[in-house]
Formats: structure tokens, sequence, C-alpha cells
């Protein structure tokens, strides 16, 4: 992987002990992105800011910050009031506490970052990986990167440390309000061991290689297509899937599509599986 530049300089603040580091992206966003053209001259679309009311293109210097508290009525923000209360730019990451990786909902975990120390913070940086290791914990730390405050975890990763910023808490929204309140329809036992049956079938180690972005593929092979000149012949429409209504027909099906340890014939499955389960 090519690391351009850090994103971030400072240091990790672990008691009385800090640990000069450089912080950088652990992954990038591989989508391909589509400029929008005008469909007559192929000329790139421009965006201008406008004001509706007044009807004309707005500068820069003519735009402020507002927070609507009501519909329609807004406060407004000065950029000297919003720098009074910014967070400190510090360049460190203090550390808060020591938990355990598993007491930590993934829907918490944001974004990775990778930790590499500086020349003068090798051996403190490794000896806090390897007490970690030893101790099995994580780190809770908080960050400031461009001006926002960041909650984040702080965990070994490989040969190195890796930061995972965090949401806040109040950022999750509450499942519970997706559900209405009454109880959960219970499985009977055969249809709940079929489920199982079927997980047992489809488990396996964890090997991320082995997932492909097949769209992405595609898309850049008719893309290539095309700069090359050549015609792109759409694919065929899939064949409509037939409604299976019987729960336990579906699993049935399933765990004897699975059942060879063949993913090929769940795909196969799935693609002529139940538009409609009930």
């Amino acid at each position: 992987m090519d690391f351009l530049r850090s994103l971030w300089n400072g240091s990790i603040s672990f008691g009385l002990v800090n640990i000069p580091i450089k912080l950088y992206t652990a992954a990038s966003n591989s989508d391909i992105k589509f400029n929008y053209l005008h469909s007559v001259c192929h000329t790139p679309i421009k965006y201008r800011k406008t004001c509706p009311n007044c009807d004309i293109e707005v500068d820069d210097s003519e735009i402020v910050k507002g927070y609507e508290f009501q519909r329609g009525k807004y406060v407004i923000m000065e950029n000297a009031e919003l720098e009074a209360i910014a967070p400190e730019k510090s360049r460190s990451i203090d550390i808060l506490d020591f938990v355990r990786l598993k007491d930590i909902d993934p829907v918490y975990f944001n974004r990775t970052y990778y930790l590499q120390p500086a020349d003068t913070g090798a051996k403190a940086y490794f000896l806090l990986k390897q007490a970690m290791v030893e101790k099995e914990q994580i780190a809770i730390a908080k960050i400031v990167i461009r001006s926002k405050e960041n909650l984040a975890a702080i965990r070994v990763y490989k040969r190195g440390l890796a930061l995972e910023t965090m949401f806040y808490p109040a950022e999750i929204r509450a499942i519970n309000a997706l559900f209405d309140s009454e109880e959960e329809p219970v499985a009977n036992e055969r249809e709940l061991n079929m489920a199982m049956a079927l997980i047992d079938n489809l488990t396996t180690k964890f090997q991320p290689d082995q997932y492909i972005n097949e769209y992405q593929n595609l898309l850049m092979q008719t893309i290539e297509k095309k700069v090359a000149g050549e015609h792109v012949v759409p694919a065929a429409a899939p064949a409509p899937a037939g409604k299976i209504i019987d729960l336990m027909a579906a699993l049935e099906a399933s765990v004897e599509a699975t059942g060879a340890g063949s993913k090929g014939s769940l795909k196969r499955a799935t693609k002529a599986k139940a538009e409609e389960i009930s």
C-alpha cells in the first residue's frame, strides 16, 4: 500500500509518557466516480451558490452559518463564536481508559487509521503494543482531527497499532424505534434447528480476499470497452423469482443447496429465492 503522507502528526499521551506518532488513513474509497456533463456538448456541469429569495448568485464572503431551531427560523453563528468554543488544536491522543474490545459494539466504530511511531518513539510505541497484547485490552482516547473532537479506540493491529474513530452514544440511533411493542414471533423447534443447520453449512474462517466488488469490476470492464470503442452488450435480465410462501420450504432448500459445502449452489439458489417469505 502506498502511503503518500501522514494525515496527522502528534503523540499518544499514555500517563506521563508521550509517544510521537504519525497517523495515516487505513482504507481508501475505491468507488468509481463520474462527472456530470451536459448531454448536448459533454461539458462538465458547474454548480453555483444562489439565493432563491434575491435571485442572485452569492459570493462566499456573503455566506454565513445558521442553525434552524424552528422551521424557517435560524440563529446565526459568527466565525469568531465558533472559534471561541472550538476544541483545542491539540497534537495529543489522550488515552482515557482501557477496555476489552469485545465489550464495544461495532456500531460505535467509524473510520480506521494506522499509527506509525516516529523515530524517537519506537521503543515506547512497541512497549504499549506489547502491554496491550498481554492485558488483552484496547485504549479509549480522544483526538482532535480537522477541528473536530473524536472519541477513538486504539487497538493492536498486526505489526502495529490502529486507531478507530468512534461515534458518541448520543450519535447512535435507537433501534427499538423500528419495532412495535409486540413480542417477537417464536419459531418452532424444527425451524430453529433448520436455521442453525444452515448457519453451520455456511460457517467458515474469515478470508477477506475472497470477497470482491463484482459490480465495480463489471463497471470498470464496461468503461474500458467503451474507451476502446467496443460495443457494449447489455447483460441478460435475470429470470423472475418465484414465490416461496413456506418458511420451512425455504430453509430446507437452502440447507440442501449448502449441504455439500458449495457456495456456488447457494448463489444459484439465492437467485431463485422467494420475493416474499412469510
